[in-house]
C-alpha cells in the first residue's frame, strides 16, 4: 500500500450524526481526496488524547494534511500535535459549537466542508497556550468553565443541552475574586480568546482576529438577574462588546491567580488544573489551517 499523502480523523462520538453518516463522509473524502491527487487514508479515534497520537505519527511521517472530521474537542487535539510544522489542518466541523470552523468561515455542512478541506489552501493563524494547554479558539475561568465541567457530564450533547446546562448552572454559580496581572477582580468569567467565539455564533470577542499575535482578554463582570436577557441577546448579535459589564483588551499574556487550583476550559473541554495559577500566552503564526 502506498504511503498515504492525507490523512482523515474521524470521532465517532462528536456532534448527533450516525455512524453511518460518518462512514459516508469518509468515502465522500476518500473519493475527493483521490480525485485530487492524495493518498488518502481514514481513521476513527477510539479513546481520548487517539487525534492527538493519530496526528503527531502523522506529521512524523511526512504527511502535509491532515483532516479532522468532529467537534471543538477533536479539532484541539488534532491541532496541537501539528504545531509549528510544515503538516496543514483541515476542518470537518460536526461538533456541537464548532467554534474555530465557524471564525474563520467554513462550511458547516459535511460535504461541502470536506471539499473544502480536501481543496483547499493553507493559511497561518496563531494559537494560544494556558500553562501546558494549547488552545485554538478561547480559554476560560469562570463561568465558562464551570458550565463546560456541567455539559462533559451530560449524556447528550448538541445546543438545546448547553442552553439547558447553562441556564440551570447560572442559578447556582457565585463570581470569583481573582488576581490579573496583579491587578484584583471580581468577575463573573474571564475569557482569553484567539478566536471570536465559543461556538453556535456565541461572539465574545466579536473583534478577535486569529492572525494579528493577540489575544482578546474578556472581562465580564457581575450583572443583575434582568441583565440577563439583553447580554445573551448581544452575545449571539456580536455586540456583547459594547456592553458596559464587558471590557476586551488585547494582550500577548495574561496571568491569573486564583485562592485554590483553578477551573479551566480549552475550547470547551473542562480541565482542573493543579495550580491556582494561569499563565495565557499567544502563540503566534503556529498552525496552518486549510481554508
Amino acid at each position: 500500500m502506498a504511503q498515504p499523502t492525507l490523512l482523515a480523523i474521524v470521532n465517532p462520538l462528536s456532534g448527533t450524526a450516525s455512524i453511518q453518516d460518518k462512514q459516508n463522509w469518509i468515502q465522500f473524502l476518500l473519493k475527493k481526496a483521490t480525485d485530487a491527487g492524495f493518498t488518502p487514508e481514514a481513521v476513527f479515534t477510539q479513546h481520548p488524547g487517539h487525534a492527538t497520537e493519530l496526528a503527531a505519527n502523522a506529521m512524523r511521517a511526512g504527511i502535509r494534511r491532515v483532516v479532522i472530521i468532529g467537534g471543538d474537542g477533536s479539532v484541539n487535539e488534532t491541532a496541537r500535535a501539528i504545531l509549528n510544522s510544515q503538516t496543514a489542518l483541515g476542518i470537518v466541523p460536526v461538533g456541537s459549537g464548532n467554534g474555530l470552523a465557524r471564525h474563520l468561515g467554513l462550511s458547516l455542512n459535511p460535504r461541502k466542508a470536506i471539499e473544502q478541506a480536501v481543496n483547499g489552501r493553507p493559511v497561518v493563524i496563531d494559537s494560544g497556550r494556558i500553562n501546558e494547554h494549547p488552545f485554538f479558539c478561547t480559554t476560560g475561568i469562570g463561568f465558562d468553565a464551570y458550565v463546560a465541567h456541567a455539559f462533559a457530564k451530560q449524556p447528550v450533547r448538541g445546543l438545546p443541552t448547553y442552553i439547558r446546562t447553562a441556564y440551570q448552572a447560572f442559578w447556582h454559580y457565585k463570581p470569583v475574586a481573582y488576581e490579573i496581572d496583579r491587578q484584583s477582580h471580581t468577575l463573573f468569567s474571564l475569557t482569553v480568546a484567539n478566536a471570536g467565539q465559543f461556538g453556535n455564533n456565541a461572539w465574545i470577542a466579536p473583534k478577535a482576529n486569529v492572525s494579528d499575535g493577540l489575544l482578546d482578554v474578556c472581562y465580564l463582570k457581575p450583572f443583575p438577574r434582568q441583565a440577563v436577557a439583553m447580554l445573551a441577546w448581544q452575545l449571539f448579535n456580536k455586540t456583547l462588546d459594547q456592553s458596559s459589564y464587558l471590557s476586551v483588551r488585547p494582550a500577548r499574556s495574561v496571568e491569573v491567580k486564583g485562592a485554590e487550583p483553578l477551573l479551566i476550559h480549552v475550547d470547551g473541554e473542562p480541565i482542573l488544573l493543579e495550580t491556582a495559577t494561569a499563565m495565557v500566552q499567544v502563540v503566534p503564526s503556529s498552525l496552518l489551517v486549510i481554508r
